[in-house]
């Protein structure tokens, strides 16, 4: 570990006393909506939640693709995003000639790769499903994505995810810790996946986690690894795998970028860096510098690769990219313990009983 990370380890103790406070107004919101004195409300239709407690890339977004994929052929699916770093306001809903500055980067990505899928964006989620189910009546299923803390909204599934390398457990209250809420609250998930995992870890460190974890009767804790997908041309979508003489020249703004990483370590020649911040929005001074540092790789064998988040922000430089060779790489996750079949029929199962109880056709 290097002195910038001690630096800024640092620099996050002595936030200390801002911790408490934003704890204490945690602990104070939650406990009016447990008290009922703020009431969350439920709508007529199965809604999933995703989220997590802390701030990161905890593997939203490929869990809300991993469901799509799952229901939608069965289900007239939608999803519901707030639209992070997007430059409109309010309800929106995605259209073929949408682009991430209106709906934000994650929901441009979900109506890319599925473009049957109602896919709408509003910071009040709940003024925002009204007017969804008026524009998309036919919708039977809504994904809320990024929801744990949206309490004004009661889904009838919760899926709660915490990441391996930084489990809710072992973190604090931002800013010294990443924890956005209390820790508590991961009582009120229905499904809690720690994402991220080594796909090599072992039964013995999982039942550590599970016991560390302390889940409830109600809950199932799953375990999942990040799997990536073959590459595909950012504009043509040729496909075309990763190779051991390839040189990658890495731009991406995500939270966190370690496993993608690694992965190109053990599967490219070398690999060089260009980072952003997460949700980061490419300017043209950001393209020319892209192209001078892929220029300066002097290889016969050389590729840009991206990550499908910051593909959708570099898709307005469509006709420069063109030339270049910018590969997107696709993840999903991918269920340990052979459990994947288990966590869909969860997932399934809430679904069908919810139509059953609830007449809902």
């Amino acid at each position: 570990m290097n002195f910038n990370f001690y630096l800024l380890k640092s620099f996050r103790i002595l936030l200390f006393p801002f911790s408490l406070i934003y704890g204490l107004a945690v602990i104070v919101r939650n406990y009016l909506f447990d008290k009922n004195i703020y009431n969350s409300v439920a709508f007529n239709l199965p809604i999933i939640g995703i989220g997590n407690l802390s701030v990161g890339g905890t593997g939203k977004s490929p869990m809300v693709e991993y469901l799509i994929e799952l229901l939608h052929s069965k289900y007239k699916v939608a999803t519901l995003s707030r639209g992070y770093k997007r430059k409109t306001k309010g309800y929106a809903l995605a259209h073929p000639k949408t682009t991430a500055l209106e709906i934000g980067d994650e929901p441009m990505q979900f109506h890319r790769r599925f473009p049957n899928v109602a896919v709408a964006v509003g910071e009040e989620r709940i003024v925002a499903i009204p007017q969804l189910l008026h524009d998309r009546p036919e919708t039977n299923v809504i994904i809320l994505d990024d929801s744990f803390q949206h309490r004004w909204i009661k889904p009838g599934l919760n899926i709660l995810l915490t990441e391996y390398s930084n489990l809710f457990t072992r973190d604090f209250f931002l800013p010294t810790g990443d924890l956005r809420d209390q820790r508590l609250s991961y009582k009120r998930a229905d499904i809690i996946v720690v994402t991220k995992c080594p796909a090599d870890i072992s039964a013995e460190e999982m039942d550590g986690i599970r016991n560390e974890i302390k889940p409830l009767p109600k809950q199932e804790v799953f375990f999942t690894t990040i799997e990536y997908g073959e590459l595909y041309h950012i504009s043509t979508h040729d496909k075309r795998p990763i190779s051991l003489d390839d040189e990658v020249l890495l731009v991406c703004g995500i939270a966190n970028p370690a496993p993608l990483k690694k992965h190109l370590l053990q599967h490219s020649k070398t690999y060089y860096q260009l980072s952003f911040s997460d949700h980061h929005i490419f300017t043209i001074d950001d393209l020319t510098e892209i192209k001078s540092k892929f220029n300066e790789i002097q290889a016969d064998k050389k590729i840009i690769l991206t990550t499908e988040k910051d593909a959708v922000r570099l898709l307005k430089f469509d006709g420069s990219l063109t030339a270049l060779d910018v590969y997107v790489l696709p993840i999903q996750h991918k269920f340990l313990e052979g459990r994947g079949t288990q966590f869909d029929n969860i997932v399934n199962t809430f679904i069908d009983k919810y139509q059953v109880n609830n007449k809902y056709e």
